[in-house]
């Protein structure tokens, strides 16, 4: 009898949300989210890898939690979570590799994101395991044929193109943890140049990008890479002063940045129907870490919270023998490589409401209401 009102209650609630869907209610939309750890909500807590997050203090401040850990790479919510909050979105999209990931559940989105990934299969390879863009874009298809069985093929269109948001947070484990990899990457550094490295990765994207589009993804927001010779992990090994940032990894950034630019506005124009909005994380995190005692909080833009090793705690991931700081809101960083969620949250209110030196050619509310 149990069985048969679990079953009952698991069939009611799919009912429920396709009727939601049909009528048209799911104004607030779902999110899709891809990308690495930036925006990795528990994906890597079913890998074997050595890339983790699921570990304390790893999730302190994430409530709906109570604090546990998530496989979150930050003290509480990830950019992409504060989005959708913002959005309206009714729940967080859960990660792909959840086993309760299915059915309804999907109707909120769906995060592929993986802590180590990147635009090429190669990138992050020292972790082992990790779900690289390629990898996510697959998983996709699987839900995309789950949304089909769900709602019927035409409900589930309308779905993808009017209602949902395609987010792709990636690129920076490329120079990270590849490029610009100490020892490892000695070799691809000298066989390719930076030109040819950077043109490979936006081959690649667009390559990604347009499997999206032919998958039903009409509406976009891809991330830039961010400042990353400003991060601890980078200042740390580079033995930096407090107020500087490493060049070289930073001068890389840019020119990738460029390039995507140039990328967004093409496929624009020859992907019908399709918008695709640039975020312009680079200048929004370099303008936070340079000018953090403007915000309300901040004492250090340079010192990971949570983390161990050299000047700025930028050598040992987070874990539960590291050090951490008192107050995690008085720093822009959580650990060596990420931002804490006191940084995310003024990072999303940028993108979702912001305007076009932030996010362009429109922000991510505007970027939902279209076709409303």
């Amino acid at each position: 009898m149990a069985s048969r009102r679990t079953n009952f209650a698991a069939v009611a609630a799919v009912l429920f949300s396709i009727i939601a869907v049909c009528k048209g209610d799911l104004k607030s939309g779902a999110s899709f989210v891809f990308g690495d750890s930036l925006v990795d909500s528990g994906n890597n807590n079913y890998l074997p890898t050595l890339s983790k997050a699921d570990i304390r203090p790893n999730g302190i401040d994430f409530k709906a939690s109570d604090g546990e850990p998530t496989g979150r790479f930050t003290n509480g919510r990830t950019i992409a979570d504060i989005s959708g909050e913002l959005l309206g979105q009714r729940r967080y999209a859960p990660p792909f590799l959840a086993p309760n990931t299915s059915g309804s559940v999907l109707l909120d989105g769906v995060n592929y994101a993986s802590g180590g990934g990147g635009i090429l299969n190669a990138t992050g390879k020292l972790f082992v395991n990790r779900l690289g863009m390629d990898i996510q874009v697959d998983y996709f298809n699987i839900t995309r044929k789950q949304l089909d069985d769900l709602l019927g093929k035409a409900k589930a269109k309308e779905f993808l193109t009017k209602k949902s948001i395609f987010s792709i947070t990636i690129g920076s484990n490329d120079f990270l943890n590849n490029y610009l990899l100490p020892v490892v990457s000695a070799g691809t550094r000298v066989a390719e140049s930076p030109d040819n490295f950077i043109n490979d990765l936006i081959s690649n994207l667009k390559n990604q990008l347009t499997r999206l589009y032919t998958l039903d993804a009409r509406k976009f927001v891809v991330a830039n890479v961010g400042p990353i010779g400003c991060i601890p992990y980078q200042k740390t090994i580079n033995n930096v002063a407090e107020n500087e940032c490493v060049s070289l990894p930073n001068q890389l950034a840019r020119q990738y940045n460029g390039q995507l630019r140039d990328l967004l506005a093409e496929l624009n124009d020859n992907l019908p129907g399709a918008k695709f909005c640039l975020a312009n994380v680079y200048d929004l995190v370099y303008e936070l870490i340079n000018n953090y005692e403007h915000y309300v909080g901040f004492k250090t833009a340079s010192k990971a919270c949570c983390g161990n090793g050299g000047s700025y705690a930028g050598i040992v991931p987070c874990g539960p023998t590291s050090s951490m700081c008192n107050d995690r809101s008085d720093y822009v960083f959580w650990d060596p490589y990420h931002p804490s969620e006191a940084a995310n949250l003024i990072l999303a209110k940028y993108i979702v409401d912001g305007d076009t030196k932030y996010i362009s050619p429109i922000n991510l509310r505007q970027l939902l209401a279209l076709d409303d």
